[in-house]
C-alpha cells in the first residue's frame, strides 16, 4: 500500500517567511533606498526577528539579489524568462501580430515590477563593488530575451519584408526598456494599460507589413 504524502509544513511555513521578507525588503529599498534600509527594518515589516532575515539571507546583499530575481521572474522558482510559459505561448503564436500581443503583455507583468528597482541596482552597484560584481558586465541578459523572441518573430507571415532579426531586437529591447516604461507610467503618469496598448501599436508598426 502507498503511503500518502503529507505536506512539508515546514518547508511551506519557510516559503512564506520567505516571501514576506523578499516583499517587506523590496518595499522598503524601493520606499527609502538600499543604503539606507537596514535589516532590522525589514524584518519588522515582515514579522519575523532579524536573526531569521540574517539565517535566511546572511546579508543585505544577498537579500537585495533576490529582490531583484523574483522581481524579474515574478515568483522564487528557478526558471529563466525564456523559459517560462508566458514566453513560450508568445513565442509560438502563428503571426507577428499575436505574438507581440503577447509578448507586450507578458514584458508589461515585469517591467511593472522591475522598472521602480531599476534605479535603485544603479546607485546600488555605483557604491558597492560587490554588488556589481553580481552583474558583471557580457551580454545584457535583458537583450538575450529579446534576440529569442525576433528569432520567433521573424518569418512569420505578416513580418515587414526585409526585417532581420537583429533590428527586431533591437527595436524590442529599445522599445520595451524599464527605462523607456518610467518615462511613461512614473514620470508622465500613464496607466499600465495605456503604456501597453502604445508599445503594441508601436512595435507592430515597425515589425510587421503594411495591412492590405
Amino acid at each position: 500500500m502507498n503511503e500518502v504524502k503529507r505536506p512539508d509544513k515546514r518547508a511551506e511555513r519557510s516559503r512564506r517567511t520567505r516571501e514576506r521578507v523578499v516583499e517587506a525588503a523590496r518595499e522598503l529599498f524601493v520606499a527609502q533606498g538600499y543604503g539606507a534600509t537596514n535589516l532590522q527594518e525589514v524584518a519588522d515589516r515582515a514579522g519575523v526577528a532579524v536573526q531569521t532575515v540574517y539565517f535566511v539571507f546572511r546579508n543585505k546583499r544577498t537579500l537585495f539579489k533576490d529582490v531583484v530575481d523574483t522581481s524579474i521572474a515574478g515568483d522564487a522558482k528557478p526558471v529563466a524568462t525564456m523559459d517560462r510559459e508566458w514566453f513560450r505561448a508568445a513565442c509560438a503564436e502563428p503571426t507577428a501580430a499575436g505574438q507581440l500581443r503577447a509578448h507586450v503583455h507578458g514584458t508589461r507583468d515585469i517591467l511593472g515590477r522591475v522598472a521602480p528597482i531599476m534605479p535603485l541596482i544603479a546607485a546600488a552597484a555605483a557604491t558597492d563593488p560587490e554588488i556589481a560584481a553580481q552583474w558583471p558586465d557580457g551580454p545584457d541578459p535583458r537583450y538575450t530575451v529579446q534576440y529569442a523572441a525576433a528569432e520567433a518573430l521573424v518569418g512569420k507571415p505578416d513580418t515587414r519584408p526585409g526585417l532581420s532579426i537583429e533590428m527586431a531586437a533591437d527595436l524590442l529591447f529599445g522599445l520595451l526598456s524599464p527605462q523607456l516604461y518610467l518615462i511613461f507610467v512614473r514620470d508622465r503618469d500613464w496607466s499600465p494599460d495605456a503604456w501597453e496598448e502604445w508599445a503594441r501599436t508601436a512595435l507592430t508598426s515597425q515589425l510587421c507589413a503594411d495591412p492590405g
